[in-house]
């Protein structure tokens, strides 16, 4: 049965859709390709003699994306509600297809992706997409029984978080737990996510201790400096970067730390090479672009009746602001390295296509919505 209110019940009118949600996602991924392009334009231009392949590759994924959001766009909420299971099942049999030998693919140490047609694919980025859709569900079905809720979401974030552990993916597991969590809190209160909360931070603290390489990260985030060419140095060499920015940048393509310097220039760090070339106006500015976004997202959040799209709305949120704070914090050393990729920004198929597909289903709860007589 689907719970939600049905958005177009009040009302014979359509809600017209709001052009923000996607023209700011739009310049968002402008700024990134422009970005990438400058980024990765030296490696670009010894390997296939243009600077232009990575940029160009990135522009082919906004297509796919912008793709995918209208086909989201077209499916109405009622089908999401109902594929939602199916959606995370699916993801959950990609996830444990990283962990196959000859299927996953090895990167830095971890099996992250899968290589399908000769293109490699993140189901992380699928799962959590899937994650929101089955657990607005989960907190519609149980409104009424929120200790049944809350134990059947952790058995979920358990399962999910599993497999992203063993790649390993430290920085998806704690995406997902915070997503979890801050949709339960949505609707049910602080209370019980405080209590386990507790119990969490105490294993992820054994989990962070159990490994030398994540003590490493964290003694880099306390001081870099002391071991400025190895833990430390990716750190150092973000803050050299918006050093070398100043307030108004080094200028679009004439970053120093792109050359060999800063590591993942083009995907996890490229706030920090945008505040190099674009300087602290360039930051705030993309900062200021997420804000309005968010804050777009907000006002559709309280104008959508009680029910599966109001979860949905805000789980959609927290996928956006949860790994935007997380980038942002680890590039600036406000908080350990993650590894998580700037939404929208950074260089990325999988991840662009399921941003986009996020601005799809806003796109759609919008158009569902009765607009006031």
């Amino acid at each position: 049965m689907y719970e939600a209110g049905t958005l177009q019940a009040a009302s014979g009118r359509v809600g017209k859709v709001d052009p923000t949600l996607w023209l700011i996602p739009l310049v968002l991924s402008g700024i990134g390709i422009l970005m990438v392009t400058s980024t990765t334009s030296p490696s670009s231009f010894d390997a296939s003699g243009t600077p232009f392949t990575m940029g160009i590759k990135q522009l082919q994924w906004l297509g796919l994306g912008v793709l995918a959001m209208f086909v989201t766009y077209c499916v109405p909420v009622k089908a999401w509600y109902k594929m939602s299971g199916p959606l995370w099942a699916l993801s959950m049999i990609l996830l444990l297809a990283t962990l196959v030998p000859g299927v996953g693919s090895m990167v830095g140490g971890a099996r992250r992706w899968i290589r399908v047609a000769g293109v490699s694919v993140q189901p992380s980025e699928i799962l959590t997409l899937a994650l929101i859709m089955v657990v607005a569900k989960l907190t519609v079905r149980n409104e009424m029984n929120p200790q049944k809720c809350f134990w059947l979401l952790l058995l979920i974030m358990s399962v999910s978080g599993a497999p992203l552990l063993k790649q390993p993916d430290l920085g998806s597991t704690i995406l997902i737990s915070a997503i979890c969590m801050g949709m339960y809190v949505e609707r049910f209160g602080w209370k019980m996510p405080l209590v386990a909360g507790v119990f969490g931070a105490a294993l992820f603290a054994v989990f962070i201790m159990s490994k030398p390489y994540r003590m490493r990260r964290v003694y880099a985030f306390l001081n870099p400096w002391l071991d400025p060419l190895d833990a430390g140095f990716q750190t150092i060499q973000g803050l050299i970067a918006f050093a070398n920015g100043g307030k108004w940048g080094t200028g679009l393509g004439h970053g120093f730390q792109k050359l060999q310097y800063l590591p993942a220039a083009s995907t996890d760090f490229i706030y920090a090479a945008l505040g190099e070339e674009l300087g602290l106006i360039g930051t705030l500015g993309v900062l200021s672009l997420f804000l309005l976004w968010l804050a777009r997202c907000r006002e559709l959040y309280n104008r959508v009746p009680e029910g599966y799209e109001t979860a949905l709305v805000w789980g959609v949120t927290l996928t956006i602001a949860i790994p935007l704070f997380i980038n942002v914090a680890g590039v600036t050393n406000a908080m350990p390295l993650t590894g998580m990729p700037l939404p929208f920004v950074s260089y990325g198929g999988s991840s662009l296509i399921m941003m986009w597909m996020r601005v799809g289903l806003l796109l759609r709860i919008h158009k569902e919505l009765a607009e006031p007589a």
